[in-house]
C-alpha cells in the first residue's frame, strides 16, 4: 500500500478491531496506533498484479498459495498489517481475534513507496522477522529496477541479496519459485 496516514490518539486492540469493521478502508495497526492505508499508484499495482499473476498460476497445486493486498497478517508483537503480497505453504492459519489474520505466512512481498520504504525496510521487517514461519521478506522498488531479497538461514540470522537488471532472475526458494524481473515490471513506465 502507499501513503500511511498517522492517527492522533493511542487505540486499543479492541478500537482497531471496531475501526476495521465499519471502515471502507484498510487499516495498519502497531502499539496503540492506528494507520489508515491509502491507494497506491498505478506502478505499484501494475508490479504487484505482475507478481501476484505469476504466483497463482505457478503455484497451483504445490500446497502453497498467494494473496494480494486484502490478507491481513498479524504478527507476535501485535502489528496488524496487509502485505502487498502473501505466500502460505501448507494449511493457512488465522488467529483467534475478532478479526482474522494470516499468522503462519511463508513469503511476504511489499513494493516500496517513497512514504513507507524507510519504514518496510526498518521497523516493519524487524516485525515480520518474528513470524517464525516467515522464510522471506521481498521488498520491490517500484520508481527503479531493484528487488531486495531477504531469506531466513538456518543459524535464524537473515542474508539479504539484491536484483537490479531486468534480465535478472529472482529466486523464492521458499515456495520453490523463480520469475525474472522483465515480467514483474511488465507494462511499468518509469518515465511517468
Amino acid at each position: 500500500m502507499s501513503t500511511q496516514r498517522k492517527t492522533e490518539r493511542r487505540y486499543t486492540l479492541e478500537d482497531y478491531f471496531a475501526i476495521e469493521e465499519m471502515s471502507e478502508i484498510k487499516h495498519e495497526y502497531f502499539d496503540g496506533e492506528i494507520f489508515a492505508m491509502v491507494g497506491a499508484s498505478l506502478r505499484h499495482n501494475l508490479i504487484a498484479g505482475n507478481l501476484f499473476a505469476a504466483l497463482k498460476v505457478k503455484l497451483k497445486g504445490t500446497g502453497c498459495d498467494a494473496f494480494i493486498n486484502d490478507m491481513r497478517v498479524s504478527t507476535p508483537e501485535g502489528l496488524y498489517t496487509y502485505p502487498d503480497i502473501v505466500a502460505v505453504c501448507d494449511e493457512a492459519e488465522l488467529n483467534d481475534d475478532q478479526i482474522k489474520a494470516l499468522t503462519n505466512p511463508t513469503l511476504i512481498v511489499e513494493v516500496l513507496s517513497e512514504s513507507t520504504k524507510k519504514y518496510d525496510r526498518g521497523q516493519k521487517f524487524e516485525l515480520y522477522t518474528s513470524i517464525e514461519t516467515l522464510r522471506e521478506y521481498v521488498l520491490i522498488e517500484q520508481n527503479q529496477i531493484f528487488i531486495e531479497r531477504h531469506e531466513r538461514i538456518q543459524s535464524g540470522e537473515w542474508s539479504r541479496r539484491e536484483y537490479t537488471t531486468a534480465d535478472a532472475i529472482l529466486e523464492l526458494p521458499s515456495i520453490n519459485f523463480r520469475i525474472r524481473l522483465s515480467e514483474i515490471y511488465y507494462r511499468v513506465d518509469f518515465d511517468s
